[in-house]
C-alpha cells in the first residue's frame, strides 16, 4: 500500500492510502527519498492556482524528488533495483509535432506529476514513473541533491534559452531557490557579471556567497528608477535578464533594465496578467523569452554538481519528516527563519 497526500482545493491536504499500481514494461517503481517543496506546490495549496492554471482536485503534490529503484519493468534494461535516481517528472507523448521536433517540454498531451490520483505526485513513499525519464545519480552525488536537480535544470534551461555564454553580463531578478540555481547556472556557462535583486536581505547574502558579484536590495516602487541602480552598481545594462520573481514590478525592472537588443527571461511563473511597458521593450528590441520546464537538461545538471563546478547544498535550509508535510508547507508559506528551500524525507 501506498501513503501520500492529496490536495482537495484550497488549503485542504490530506494524507491518502492506495495501492501501488502494476508496472508496465518500460516504468520502474521508486522509493522515494527526497522531495523539495516549491513555490507552485504553494500557490496551488493556498490559491488554487498557478499562473493561468486553476486546480483540478484531487491533486497529487511534489515535482522536486530523488528516489531508489526497487523494481524495474520486463523491458528496461538502464537501471535495476538499488540505483539512486533524480526523478524528471514529465510524461511527453514523442508522437506529436513538438515532441518529433526535439521540443518534448511543450507537448500537447503530457501529463506532469503532480497528477490526479489514483497516480499521486512525488510526495509520497513509492512513485511509478517511466525508467528513460529517471536519470542515475553518481555516487557524490547526494539524495537531497537530486532532489534540487529538477529546479536546477529549470535554470539551465532558461540559461540555453538565453544563450548565456563567456562574458555575458546577466541581472537576476529574485534571489529565490529560482533565482540562486540561476546564478548558479549563469556562472557555470561562462557570466562574469551578475546581479542579484532580492526584498530580503539575508538571501541576498546567501546570494554573494554562491558568487553574485553584486547584489541589490529592492524596495522602489518605480521601476525606471530601479533599472538606473542596476546599471550604476553594474557599471553597464545587463545583456540577459533572468526574471525569477514573478512579480510585475521586478518584470517592469528586468525590461527597463536590460539594455537594447538583450532579451528578458519569464523564469519565474507569473499570475495570468501582467501591465508591461512592451512598447519600450519593442522600440529596443528587447526579447522576451518565455521558460516552460526543462528540455534534455537533467544530464547536464548532474554533472555540473557531480563535478563540483555548482553547489547547490546552500539552499535546502530546513528539512521535515514525511508526516510533517503539513507544517512543511505553513513553514514555506510563512518564510520565517530564513527558508529557502525545505526539503521532506519520505524515508
Amino acid at each position: 500500500m501506498n501513503r501520500y497526500p492529496i490536495l482537495h482545493g484550497v488549503n485542504d491536504l490530506r494524507m491518502e492510502s492506495h495501492p501501488i499500481p502494476a508496472l508496465g514494461p518500460n516504468e520502474v517503481l521508486l522509493r522515494m527519498s527526497k522531495v523539495g517543496l516549491c513555490g507552485s506546490d504553494l500557490s496551488l495549496m493556498y490559491k488554487g492556482k498557478l499562473g493561468d492554471y486553476t486546480m483540478v482536485p484531487p491533486l497529487g503534490v511534489g515535482h522536486e524528488a530523488s528516489g531508489v529503484v526497487t523494481k524495474c519493468g520486463s523491458a528496461v534494461t538502464s537501471l535495476k533495483p538499488g540505483d539512486r535516481v533524480a526523478v524528471e517528472p514529465g510524461d511527453p507523448c514523442g508522437k506529436c509535432e513538438f515532441c518529433r521536433s526535439g521540443h518534448y517540454n511543450n507537448c500537447v498531451t503530457a501529463g506532469f506529476h503532480s497528477s490526479p490520483v489514483p497516480n499521486p505526485g512525488c510526495l509520497a513513499l513509492y512513485f511509478v514513473h517511466r525508467a528513460d525519464f529517471c536519470f542515475k545519480l553518481p555516487d557524490n552525488v547526494t539524495q537531497e541533491e537530486g532532489a534540487l536537480i529538477e529546479p536546477f535544470a529549470v535554470a539551465i534551461h532558461a540559461c540555453r534559452r538565453a544563450r548565456i555564454t563567456a562574458g555575458t553580463t546577466v541581472l537576476v531578478c529574485g534571489a529565490g531557490p529560482l533565482g540562486l540555481l540561476s546564478l548558479l547556472a549563469a556562472r557555470a556557462m561562462g557570466a562574469t557579471s551578475i546581479l542579484v535583486t532580492d526584498v530580503r536581505p539575508e538571501r541576498l547574502e546567501t546570494a554573494r556567497k554562491m558568487g553574485a558579484n553584486y547584489t541589490m536590495l529592492a524596495g522602489s516602487a518605480d521601476p525606471q528608477k530601479e533599472a538606473k541602480r542596476i546599471e550604476e552598481l553594474m557599471g553597464c545594462m545587463p545583456e540577459v535578464t533572468l526574471e525569477c520573481t514573478g512579480v510585475e514590478i521586478a518584470f517592469q525592472t528586468a525590461i527597463y533594465a536590460t539594455r537594447s537588443c538583450g532579451a528578458v527571461l519569464m523564469v519565474g511563473l507569473p499570475s495570468a496578467d501582467l501591465k508591461l511597458p512592451i512598447v519600450h521593450a519593442s522600440l529596443r528590441e528587447v526579447d522576451i523569452l518565455g521558460v516552460f520546464r526543462y528540455l534534455n537538461c537533467y544530464p547536464i545538471a548532474i554533472d555540473l554538481i557531480s563535478k563540483g563546478v555548482v553547489d547547490v547544498k546552500p539552499l535546502i535550509t530546513h528539512r521535515f519528516k514525511f508526516d510533517e508535510f503539513q507544517k512543511a508547507f505553513e513553514f514555506f508559506r510563512n518564510g520565517t527563519d530564513g527558508a529557502i528551500k525545505c526539503m521532506i524525507s519520505c524515508d
